[in-house]
C-alpha cells in the first residue's frame, strides 16, 4: 500500500480488520458513523459481517453475540450511543465477553454539538458501568494512533476478555492526513485463550496463577452459560458471599495488575525541566508544538503524552511526577484526567489548563499557560 489520504475513521476500521475483526453492528452518528461505511466497505469481501442495529442498544447487543460465539466484534458510536450503551457494557464487564467500543467523542453534554470535538467521556468510559469494575481506555493522538491502537485494542480485550475502549475526538476521527500503513509496526494478533471443548466445561473458573477465564463459544460442542448476575464459576447466580467476593476481586485484579504492563505513551523529558507537561488525544499535537516554542525561548520542560488513560499508569506517573517540580496537564474539557494526576502528585504542584468550547486548545495558548 502506498502513501494515503485519509481520515482517522477510516484507519481505525483498517487496524480494526488488520487485528482481525470481522463482526461490526452500530447505528449512525457524527462524527462515528464513516466507522460503519468503511466496515461495510471492508468486511464483506473478506467474509465479515456488518449490521445496522435499529438503535444503540441493539448495535452493542448484536457485538456481545457475535463475540459470545468467538468473533472479534467492533462498535462505534459517540457520547449520545456510549450512554445508551450502558447497561452492555456492564454486562460485557461482568460476563467477560470481549468487544473494542469506539468512542468518537463530540462536544456534550446529551446530544451537545454533533460536529465539534471534545474530551467529555474520559471519565464516563471508565465509571459509565454499573459496579465500578474497571475497563481499558487507549486515546490516539493521530491517524498513525487511530490504526495501531485499534489493533492493541483488540489484542487486549481478547487477552482481558473485556470491553476495550478507543477515546479518539472528532476532530482527529474526520481530519485527514497522509499515511502509509504498511510502514506502521502493528503488534501480532493476538486470540483469547480457549478451554479443552472435550472436558466439563466451567465458563467462568481460572486456572491457578490465572486470572482471566478460558474461552469456549456458544453455539459450539460444549455447553456454555453466560449470565449478567452474580455468578460463581460455573455460570449459576449464587449468593454466596465468598464466592460474590472473589469474583469482584478477580475481575479488578485482572486489569489493575497489568496496569504498568499496560501503559502506552510517549516521553520527551528534559532531566534539567523543573515542569512536566502531560495530555493526551488530539490535544497531545498542540502541546508539542507550545513545548517546542517554550524550549526554543531558553525554557526547560518536559512532555509526557498518554495513550492508555485507563487502567491509569500509576508507576508511570509516580515516577516522572516525583522528577519534577511542576506539572501541567491539559484536556480538551474542564479537568478530567487531572484529578488522577492530582491524587498521585506527591509534593508536586499540579495546574489545570483546558477549555470545552468546542474549539480546539491553540498551541500559543498552551505556551502562555506553561
Amino acid at each position: 500500500m502506498a502513501m494515503q489520504f485519509m481520515e482517522g475513521n477510516e484507519a481505525i476500521a483498517r487496524g480494526a480488520v488488520a487485528a482481525g475483526c470481522r463482526f461490526f453492528a452500530g447505528y449512525p452518528i457524527t462524527p462515528a458513523t464513516t466507522v460503519y461505511n468503511n466496515m461495510l466497505r471492508l468486511l464483506p469481501p473478506l467474509g465479515g459481517i456488518c449490521l445496522q442495529g435499529e438503535d444503540e442498544i441493539a448495535s452493542i447487543g448484536f457485538c456481545l453475540g457475535a463475540a459470545m460465539t468467538g468473533a472479534k466484534a467492533l462498535t462505534a458510536t459517540s457520547g449520545p450511543g456510549i450512554s445508551l450503551y450502558s447497561e452492555q457494557i456492564s454486562f460485557a464487564i461482568g460476563s467477560e465477553i470481549p468487544l473494542v467500543i469506539v468512542n468518537i467523542q463530540r462536544l456534550g453534554p446529551s446530544t451537545g454539538s454533533a460536529t465539534r470535538g471534545a474530551d467529555g467521556d474520559i471519565q464516563f468510559m471508565q465509571w459509565g458501568n454499573s459496579g465500578g469494575q474497571p475497563v481499558i481506555v487507549l486515546a490516539p493522538v493521530d491517524i498513525r494512533d487511530c490504526y495501531t491502537l485499534t489493533a492493541h485494542a483488540f489484542n487486549l480485550a481478547e487477552r482481558f476478555r473485556c470491553p476495550v475502549f478507543l477515546a479518539a475526538n472528532k476532530e482527529i476521527a474526520m481530519t485527514r492526513e497522509s499515511v502509509d500503513l504498511d510502514r506502521l509496526p502493528l503488534p501480532a494478533p493476538v486470540e483469547r485463550r480457549t478451554a479443552d471443548a472435550r472436558n466439563p466445561f466451567l465458563p467462568f473458573a481460572t486456572a491457578d496463577g490465572e486470572l482471566v477465564p478460558r474461552f469456549l463459544p456458544i453455539g459450539g460442542q460444549r455447553l456454555v452459560r453466560q449470565t449478567s448476575s452474580t455468578h460463581g464459576p460455573d455460570g449459576y447466580i449464587t449468593t454466596d458471599a465468598g464466592i460474590i467476593d472473589a469474583m469482584q476481586k478477580r475481575l479488578r485484579a485482572k486489569i489493575h495488575s497489568a496496569a504498568d504492563a499496560l501503559a502506552l505513551y510517549d516521553a520527551d523529558i528534559d532531566p534539567a525541566a523543573d515542569t512536566l507537561v502531560i495530555a493526551y488525544g488530539v490535544s497531545a499535537r498542540a502541546v508539542r508544538k507550545a513545548v517546542a516554542a517554550r524550549r526554543e525561548q531558553g525554557r526547560k520542560l518536559s512532555l509526557l503524552v498518554l495513550k492508555t488513560l485507563w487502567p491509569v499508569p500509576e508507576g508511570l506517573l509516580r515516577e516522572n511526577l516525583a522528577a519534577h517540580r511542576r506539572a501541567v496537564v491539559v484536556e480538551m474539557n474542564l479537568g478530567q484526567y487531572v484529578r488522577e494526576i492530582e491524587r498521585l502528585a506527591g509534593a508536586t504542584r499540579v495546574d489545570f489548563f483546558g477549555q470545552m468550547d468546542g474549539n480546539l486548545l491553540h498551541p500559543r495558548r498552551i505556551a502562555k499557560a506553561l
